[in-house]
């Protein structure tokens, strides 16, 4: 027997390693779990931008997280790009047999300003928050989820509470995109619970893969049991030392130093 947490990641991999799939292995691993993959699609990519996508067949995706739950199992569930709305379905129907920890992260564009995910995907997206634990879009991704807009503190709240009420799930709306020299994040409770945590915005453009490394390190806090406020902190911390440590690869957006992070600091 084990206490390692089983996280299995459901995304696309970037080959140059920043984020999605090679993100998410490295802060499940750092953080003490173990992670668990299902590609949903390939890409060639790199600080400046993605220059191709291949998506896999959605049957396939759905045999690669079938591997993973009928052998080893999993704690969490963190899903990221999906790639297409016919696997957002196979995913949405694996879930909903799942039945734990699930974090979205509803990836629709880039950090680098490419886009990953089309109407007919978003779309699809209704599907997998039926059966999330928590969702995680920042400012942009929630405008486009609710048409709300998102321009100020009061409008952030209300977008998250509209989206947290018509899915019966947690939003963590991140404030990355928003201006100010602190980065503030809302968490939103369907039943109108507020929460906010902050902390010193880091001037840098190495900044790729941010929001797949929280909502993996969030998906990894759950699966260790830890209490949803408390995994929300612990997974800010562990990103905003994975930002404040990136090695400065790249001439566009950079990756973080995910392996310059160790949990006792």
């Amino acid at each position: 027997m084990t206490t390692t947490p089983r996280i299995l990641s459901i995304a696309g991999s970037d080959s140059s390693g920043g984020a999605g799939i090679q993100a998410d292995i490295k802060t499940i691993a750092m953080l003490g779990g173990y992670a668990m993959t299902a590609i949903t699609a390939v890409t060639a990519q790199n600080s400046l931008g993605v220059q191709a996508v291949e998506t896999c067949e959605a049957d396939f995706v759905g045999a690669q997280i079938d591997a993973c739950l009928e052998d080893i199992g999993a704690d969490a569930i963190k899903i990221g790009m999906l790639g297409s709305p016919t696997i957002a379905a196979v995913v949405a129907e694996r879930l909903a047999r799942f039945g734990g920890k699930v974090v979205f992260d509803p990836v629709m564009i880039a950090t680098s300003g490419s886009v990953l995910a089309d109407e007919a995907t978003i779309e699809g997206f209704a599907q997998i928050m039926e059966h999330a634990t928590v969702v995680t879009p920042n400012l942009p991704e929630l405008a486009a989820l609710t048409g709300l807009p998102v321009a100020s503190t009061e409008e952030i709240v209300e977008a998250a509470l509209v989206l947290a009420r018509a899915r019966d799930v947690v939003v963590l709306a991140k404030g990355g995109h928003d201006e100010g020299e602190e980065v503030i994040d809302r968490v939103v409770s369907p039943d109108g619970k507020v929460a906010s945590f902050a902390h010193q915005r880091i001037e840098t453009r190495h900044t790729h893969g941010t929001g797949c490394t929280l909502s993996a390190a969030l998906a990894t806090m759950l699966g260790h049991g830890q209490p949803l406020t408390h995994a929300v902190r612990l997974a800010r911390q562990f990103t905003y030392e994975a930002i404040a440590r990136a090695p400065g690869y790249g001439s566009g957006h950079g990756p973080l130093g995910h392996q310059a992070v160790r949990r006792s600091e």
